[in-house]
């Protein structure tokens, strides 16, 4: 939510700078995310007259001009405008002054530039005569800006604009506005809670009071068929209006919290949206048919074109607006083009409803459109503010479009709204809070953001609440519950408040959290929580990637639906899934759950390598979901695993005195694999190697420990690298952590075993083998055949060259044997003859002489 500082002070006046406003909102549950600067304040700039304008003797397109600031000695500008005329009075940027002005390389990008003295064409020129898109006041390079006789010569520029209710420079709160707070969607609603926070008044434009019924109720009828859905429904009319541009000061309100100027008929529903947080909408009311409105839901198979030109299939039951013969607007969302105000419009129909927020909800989700109004309905917006915001743009169009206001006004209003009450004790209060707040201060509080509090006993109360924190236990506590307390009446615009709870939420957020005491003590439990022997091995191997040089990420669980079905490939997450959507969800970046961990990865190691860092170990634990035709899963059809992913990419070894730089290579993270998993005392791996390319990999590894498919080691293809801009091949892994912590070795802390007495055999064997042939079978092959005297086995050769024939490679392994005895040959040969054997009859191996 974008609030202007500008704006905020119409309201309330804090005289507090933007960084104070935002930490004083945060610490009442407002919370700023960011201050943007909107605009320049044109230091430097000043009001001047053209005394003389005559052509550059050496330029047909130029002007010389004198041009008086008063500050002594007119000074010379040339200027390039067609429209510079002698007794102007004109923007000049003096010497020194800095703008930001359109890039020659990019005009839409604005750059800092700072005026100097310069000579065009021989001639000196000392500052530059402004136009309108150089201050920033507009588009319009044509010519310069001429000032009205109200200018000063002398004058500072920016009060010139400032006298006319223009002010160039803003700062713009950008808050999280949580769902239950509806009514800080709007200027008026943050500046409610600034009044309450500083202790000063909060000014509220006044709106005059008009009758329903009059002249509107016979050019319009209002027809709710749905009041759960549109419990009230507000029109009027302003005829013989003139569309066209907004005043200035109207389009900078507006720009500033970026929101684009339209007409002046739009721009002032968009401007009272913003400043009472209601939702309005302008229709052309000569396009209505049969002058009259029908609020009621849709039928099956009805389409609307919308005011962005899509038509739109409507799912059925979606609250509509409609005239006599068609919908002219999805209720509480757009509206329809069938029926908008446009250059050629006169008279026009103004909606101010209200509509039960779930309805807007499924709509604008259904819909796939989120817009300011049905943000706002979303949340619930005041059911007695009607009224009121449509008077207030109806003046507001009157006074710039040249309209009239037909006398009276149509109020349907089928669900009247009833105030609630809740009871607050200010013992209760303390007791919560554990401080004693005044019941002044509760009552000032309370009043200033709207609640009504009845006063007749608040002392006798207050006294008896200051006396029961002195109380101890029981006691304390049976005259809490015996205890009377003050009728408290809640706004309309808060319905998030229901309960005693929520009020004495208000009154802490508002009195400050930071003056309630800490607590002298402090109740610890007698059982210590502890972490579950699954978290402790994975907590193990963080521990052991941070040794390796791997810093762990976290990334969003939540991705677009784009996304997720693009890396819910069998090939990488282990099985053919469907992905898991979400119902509601915040935007289309965020629609559904992620299937692995692979994309935030890429996400983070692109952002690292487009500021600089080449050389990278990433390491992530997340949790990763995918649906499921079990029902034995926690959530029936759906299920969901802890992940570890890794990637590594960029210099595996830095150029030295006595080593050579080397580039990451996928053997790299193998072995950073194998060591995690031989730390859970996972050992007999099988590996399955795919050098088939797919959208995710150029090339693969799967690993499966007995038939449970544990993960994979694969490069990113360079289709998926290039989408995301990586600059250095990227190597990956993603892990299944729980079936990790399932298949590890669990015996408890390691123990010494002494060096074997005995000495080790060792024997190297050389294969010929075809030269597509994975070493990671024969490694398992070679296992599997040896028995239990083998005790290690690894390549330590692979060689092709003239001597292999055919398209062919030699593969050199070295065997180790070690047994609580003395070895000898025959107890050797034979595991040896068996291996060949296997060998070739599993792989088509020759042994090599």
């Amino acid at each position: 939510m974008l609030i202007s500082t500008n704006w905020l002070r119409d309201y309330v006046d804090s005289g507090l700078s933007a960084e104070e406003l935002g930490d004083l909102l945060t610490m009442a549950g407002l919370e700023l995310e960011g201050i943007e600067r909107v605009g320049s304040d044109l230091r430097g700039v000043v009001v001047g007259q053209v005394l003389e304008a005559s052509l550059h003797p050496n330029a047909d397109r130029l002007t010389v001009c004198k041009v008086d600031l008063a500050s002594g000695e007119p000074v010379q500008i040339v200027c390039g405008a067609p429209n510079v005329g002698v007794g102007q009075k004109v923007a000049v940027a003096t010497v020194g002054t800095t703008l930001m002005l359109p890039s020659r390389e990019d005009p839409a990008e604005l750059i800092a530039v700072e005026i100097k003295n310069s000579t065009l064409r021989g001639v000196v020129s000392v500052g530059m005569i402004c136009a309108e898109d150089e201050l920033g006041l507009g588009d319009d390079h044509d010519g310069i800006v001429v000032l009205d006789d109200s200018a000063t010569i002398g004058q500072p520029f920016s009060a010139y604009l400032a006298n006319r209710g223009q002010l160039m420079s803003d700062a713009v709160l950008d808050l999280a506005i949580t769902p239950n707070r509806p009514d800080a969607t709007s200027h008026i609603g943050v500046a409610r809670d600034v009044a309450a926070l500083t202790n000063l008044p909060l000014r509220i434009p006044e709106i005059p009071s008009i009758e329903a019924g009059g002249e509107a109720a016979e050019l319009i009828a209002v027809e709710i068929e749905d009041p759960d859905g549109c419990p009230r429904y507000v029109a009027m009319v302003v005829r013989g209006l003139k569309v066209g541009p907004s005043p200035e000061w109207l389009r900078a309100r507006l720009k500033a919290i970026g929101v684009r100027p339209i007409s002046n008929v739009v721009d002032a529903t968009n401007f009272v949206l913003h400043e009472f947080g209601q939702p309005l909408h302008a229709f052309d009311y000569d396009l209505i048919a049969g002058q009259k409105v029908i609020v009621r839901r849709s039928t099956k198979g009805e389409a609307i074109t919308t005011l962005d030109d899509e038509k739109r299939e409507l799912p059925e039951g979606t609250l509509l607006i409609c005239d006599a013969e068609k919908p002219i607007a999805v209720a509480g969302v757009m509206g329809g083009a069938n029926s908008q105000v446009s250059a050629t419009t006169t008279n026009i129909l103004l909606e101010s409803a209200c509509f039960e927020p779930v309805s807007i909800r499924k709509a604008s989700k259904a819909l796939g459109m989120q817009t300011d109004a049905s943000y706002r309905f979303e949340r619930g917006v005041d059911p007695t503010g009607q009224v009121r915001a449509a008077i207030r743009v109806a003046e507001l169009i009157a006074s710039m479009a040249g309209g009239e206001i037909v006398s009276g006004i149509v109020d349907a209003n089928p669900r009247p709204h009833v105030p609630q009450t809740v009871t607050l004790r200010p013992n209760r209060v303390s007791r919560i809070l554990g401080a004693h707040v005044p019941m002044d201060d509760i009552t000032r509080l309370l009043n200033a953001i709207g609640f009504e509090v009845c006063a007749d006993e608040a002392s006798a109360l207050d006294a008896f609440a200051e006396s029961a924190m002195r109380e101890e236990g029981a006691v304390a506590a049976a005259k809490e519950a015996s205890e009377a307390g003050s009728c408290v009446t809640i706004p309309p615009f808060r319905p998030d408040i229901e309960r005693e709870i929520d009020v004495i939420e208000e009154v802490a957020r508002l009195w400050g959290f930071d003056r309630i005491p800490s607590p002298t003590t402090t109740p610890v439990p007698l059982i210590p929580a502890g972490d579950t022997p699954e978290a402790k091995l994975l907590d193990n191997v963080r521990h052991r990637l941070q040794g390796l040089g791997f810093s762990e990420v976290y990334t969003n669980s939540l991705v677009p639906k784009e996304t997720a079905e693009r890396f819910a490939a069998a090939s990488w997450t282990g099985s053919e899934t469907q992905t898991v959507e979400t119902l509601n969800p915040i935007s289309q970046e965020m629609s559904a759950m992620r299937p692995c961990l692979l994309p935030g990865l890429l996400g983070v190691v692109a952002y690292n390598q487009a500021r600089g860092s080449e050389s990278l170990r990433m390491m992530e634990f997340g949790h990763v979901y995918a649906r499921s035709a079990s029902s034995f899963e926690l959530v029936p059809g759906y299920r969901e695993h802890t992940s570890l992913v890794l990637g590594m990419t960029g210099v595996a070894e830095k150029k030295g005195w006595n080593v050579a730089s080397r580039a990451t290579d996928f053997f790299d993270l193998k072995g950073v694999v194998e060591h995690v998993l031989g730390a859970l005392g996972v050992l007999e791996i099988n590996q399955t190697p795919s050098t088939e390319p797919d959208a995710l990999t150029a090339y693969r590894l799967e690993l499966h420990v007995g038939k449970k498919r544990i993960g994979v080691i694969a490069r990113v293809s360079d289709e998926l690298a290039a989408s995301h801009d990586l600059r250095t091949p990227l190597f990956v892994a993603e892990l299944n952590a729980d079936l990790l912590a399932e298949v590890a070795h669990r015996d408890g802390p390691s123990r010494y075993q002494p060096i074997s007495r005995f000495p080790a055999v060792d024997r190297d064997l050389a294969v010929v083998v075809p030269d597509s042939q994975p070493v990671g079978p024969m490694l398992a092959t070679i296992r599997q055949t040896a028995g239990a005297l083998l005790q290690s086995v690894r390549v330590f050769d692979v060689f092709r060259g003239e001597s292999i024939e055919g398209e062919r490679k030699s593969v050199a392994f070295a065997l180790r044997f070690l047994a609580d005895r003395t070895l000898r040959d025959e107890d050797v040969d034979g595991r040896i003859r068996k291996v060949v054997s296997a060998l070739e009859r599993e792989f088509g191996a020759e042994l090599r002489a």
